[in-house]
């Protein structure tokens, strides 16, 4: 039975996940079905404390746990198109040749540590390809996002889940009882 007003951040990545009772590696508990939709409630660092369907909740990994994208678009609107990967590469692969101009100049005695550290402070980038797969982290949101060569979509975010809006682009459900008007 699920707990009225569930709504899912996450779920749990495919293979399950270990979970404990408290915030604390000595205090393991039943661990996490693959897949299953968890609403975050705390983070704790690298620790998430998690509430599942049925109002049992526990601590896990919040690093592993994956974002369930937003609602979709409502039906009637226009089709929303899906990011082009090619900006999120270009700027990858800017970033990475300073970082590797940077490093050059460190290994030629061009630079002193401190100034290495200064010259790379803020650079982030970080790609996984793998056969037509690739995983792409966008400095600019703050996400990871996967791609097939095509288009990119949402894999996890940096960031703690944000308040619904108060506008979810569609009309409420409404409950319609069979003795009703």
């Amino acid at each position: 039975m699920t707990t009225p007003g569930f709504r899912p951040t996450h779920v749990v990545p495919q293979h399950g996940m270990p979970a404990w009772e408290s915030p604390d590696p000595a205090r393991p508990t039943v661990p996490l079905d693959p897949l299953l939709p968890v609403q975050l409630l705390e983070r704790r660092g690298d620790w998430a404390h998690v509430l599942c369907a049925n109002d049992w909740s526990a601590w896990v990994d919040g690093r592993f746990l994956v974002a369930v994208p937003q609602d979709p678009p409502a039906t009637g609107g226009p089709e929303a198109r899906t990011a082009d990967p090619r900006p999120l590469l270009a700027r990858a692969e800017q970033t990475l040749a300073h970082y590797r101009t940077v490093v050059e100049e460190l290994a030629g005695g061009g630079l002193d540590g401190e100034s290495f550290r200064v010259r790379t402070r803020g650079l982030r980038i970080g790609i996984v390809v793998d056969g037509e797969n690739v995983w792409l982290y966008d400095t600019q949101h703050g996400r990871w996002v996967y791609g097939d060569g095509k288009r990119l979509s949402t894999y996890a975010a940096d960031d703690e889940p944000r308040a619904a809006a108060a506008d979810p682009g569609h009309a409420p459900t409404q409950v319609v009882t069979p003795d009703g008007p």
